[in-house]
């Protein structure tokens, strides 16, 4: 009798109440093609959910991941609020929707560290209300890098035709250049090139790093730091017998990775990566955070308040996210690094 294929448990977080994360969740699992790659289930609150379902589609309320069927058009879902109409409303975010969002985050990253679940898919939050609830982070990714007690840990953001990945993040543009130094542009080449091989299944990844001046810097014209940073963290990875091209001008290189010259390109900066990511790969982008003992992955865009509860929703890029967990769940359990166990539903 043939084997059953394995359904990685992916547990979804419903993100900010107010925003559209109960709206895309919803969308996506009235697709049965999600089903077919994983067994998914919702962190959140029942009555949310249930007023942003389409009509046919129903909630069904668990106490344990176990219990999730993974059947196409039923929700199953962890309740871990009780909301009042209060701060239900799509597009009014409230503190006490803000506590309840983190709370997802808090519970979902447990159930993966113990192994409960195979990965978590995060809807999206707002930073500020994340910390006018009491949580003082930038976002996800440095909530779950402690949680996890994570030290290298990396933003990777994704689509078909494009991967990158950040040196810095969330900072003004006039305080990068001295942000950047060699050693955390190697460090983010090693993360990047570890995850690509762990969770990506490429096992010889071609790593692109951006310059960040224009023309590279045009042997020191416009700027030194392709010369004083870049270059050496590229040469110091290269020693280490990773393939890595750079520093190259940010300009043309997009084109080329986006042909498939390389697998990945290291950006020097937030938006230097996410322009050409977000022309490529708007509606299906991933985010991905690398070098976590867990599998993380989310949507790629904002609570859009403007557009919540009105039905404009797109799901595509939440679609993408389980997917991708899926992906790297397989992968990392075909390397051995994580017991694909059988859950019988």
């Amino acid at each position: 009798m043939a084997k059953t294929p394995f359904l990685p448990l992916i547990g979804i977080t419903m993100g900010d109440p107010a925003g559209v994360g109960p709206e895309v969740i919803a969308r996506a699992l009235a697709d049965p093609d999600v089903y077919r790659g994983c067994r998914p289930f919702v962190l959140g609150d029942a009555e949310v959910m249930r007023e942003a379902l389409p009509p046919g589609m129903a909630v069904r309320t668990i106490e344990d991941p176990a219990e999730a069927g993974g059947l196409a058009g039923r929700v199953d879902l962890l309740p871990l609020s009780h909301l009042p109409p209060s701060s239900r409303v799509p597009g009014r975010p409230t503190v006490e929707g803000g506590r309840a969002m983190v709370g997802y985050i808090l519970e979902a990253v447990e159930l993966a560290r113990k192994g409960r679940i195979d990965a978590m898919v995060t809807a999206p939050i707002n930073k500020a209300l994340m910390n006018a609830a009491g949580f003082h982070y930038e976002g996800h990714t440095p909530l779950i890098a402690e949680r996890t007690g994570a030290r290298d840990y990396v933003m990777m953001l994704a689509g078909e035709r494009l991967r990158v990945t950040l040196v810095t993040i969330h900072c003004a543009l006039k305080e990068v250049p001295g942000l950047l130094d060699a050693s955390a542009i190697r460090r983010t080449i090693s993360v990047t090139h570890q995850a690509l091989r762990r969770d990506f299944g490429i096992e010889r990844p071609r790593i692109a790093v951006a310059a960040l001046n224009p023309h590279a810097g045009e042997e020191g014209l416009f700027g030194d730091e392709e010369a004083r940073v870049i270059g050496p963290a590229v040469q110091a990875a290269r020693a280490e017998g990773m393939e890595v091209a750079g520093p190259l001008p940010a300009d043309t290189l997009f084109f080329h990775a986006a042909a498939g010259r390389y697998d990945v390109v290291v950006c020097m900066y937030h938006d230097q990566g996410l322009i050409p990511l977000k022309l490529l790969h708007f509606a299906d982008g991933v985010n991905v955070t690398l070098g976590l003992p867990i599998v993380r992955t989310s949507v790629d865009h904002g609570t859009a308040y403007d557009i919540a509860g009105k039905g404009l929703a797109d799901p595509s890029s939440l679609m993408a996210a389980l997917r991708m967990a899926a992906s790297m769940v397989r992968h990392r359990a075909a390397a051995g690094e994580a017991a694909a166990i059988d859950r019988d539903p």
